[in-house]
């Protein structure tokens, strides 16, 4: 008996050197055919019920974002979001993320340990509207924040820049209420539109260039720079605005007071 724990004591060190990584990198990468093919058979209906749970809470977490913008341009003539997008991370993602954490493959894993199965990406026109958005999302009575990455106020080192929350919804099915999460990514025209195009720049390419970085870098620096000219026109716009509805006899109450204040 003691000899048998040594052995297999052996073989869990061996597994966990760089030697194992590698064997089980590659017993993962045969197991990404047949074996997974046999057991997504043999786990379908809990796997497709499973993804069809996180496809109901996208449209929960959506129908929220509508409602708000339909809201907001009612009070305030304009639309803070530009377009909504969402999906539900592809089956050779999962995999692949939860072999790289070591986890193993099963409905239970998948729902314990990722958050970002489900992603909703919320495009807003300026800056200011991703933080309005986040708090009226955050507000609301049954949704609850698990997490919070602002990478606006703190960019990653290569200059992305978006707002993420983690959140858990209900979603009410036949018999019973189940929570679910969500990846939330709220960001500008201009922060999108720079985060597509690196993606498909830099994407499964071993490229390593510091100049191509710098470069890369200056750009979401120049988009900042262009989000932040934006919104300073959009309440320059607003001031002029407001003697207009004054003298007219309507309310200015969606300017910000330190821009009342100015215009007093």
């Amino acid at each position: 008996m003691e000899q048998r724990k040594k052995i297999f004591g052996a073989l869990d060190d061996l597994m966990r050197s760089p030697i194992g990584e590698r064997l089980r990198e590659r017993m993962f990468r045969e197991l990404s055919t047949k074996e997974i093919h046999d057991l997504l058979q043999r786990e379908q209906r809990p796997y497709k019920e499973l993804m069809a749970y996180y496809q109901c809470a996208l449209m929960e977490v959506e129908t929220k974002f509508r409602v708000l913008n339909e809201q907001f341009s009612l009070a305030h003539d304009r639309n803070p979001i530009e377009s909504i997008k969402t999906r539900v991370k592809s089956l050779e993602s999962i995999t692949e993320k939860l072999n790289r954490r070591n986890l193993p493959f099963s409905t239970q894993s998948i729902e314990e340990n990722l958050t970002d199965i489900a992603g909703i990406r919320i495009i807003c026109s300026f800056r200011e509207d991703i933080y309005f958005l986040a708090d009226c999302l955050l507000e609301q009575d049954d949704i609850t924040l698990i997490q919070r990455k602002d990478y606006i106020e703190n960019p990653k080192e290569n200059g992305y820049r978006s707002l993420h929350l983690i959140v858990e919804v209900p979603i009410f099915l036949e018999h019973k209420k189940k929570m679910m999460k969500v990846e939330v990514q709220l960001r500008t025209i201009a922060m999108d539109f720079w985060a597509s195009l690196e993606h498909k720049l830099k994407y499964k390419k071993d490229i390593v260039s510091a100049q191509l970085t710098a470069d890369l870098k200056k750009c979401a620096d120049e988009s900042a720079a262009l989000d932040l000219k934006m919104d300073a026109i959009r309440k320059e716009i607003e001031v002029l605005k407001a003697p207009e509805a004054k003298a007219a006899g309507r309310e200015v109450k969606h300017l910000p007071e330190e821009i009342l204040n100015e215009n007093q």
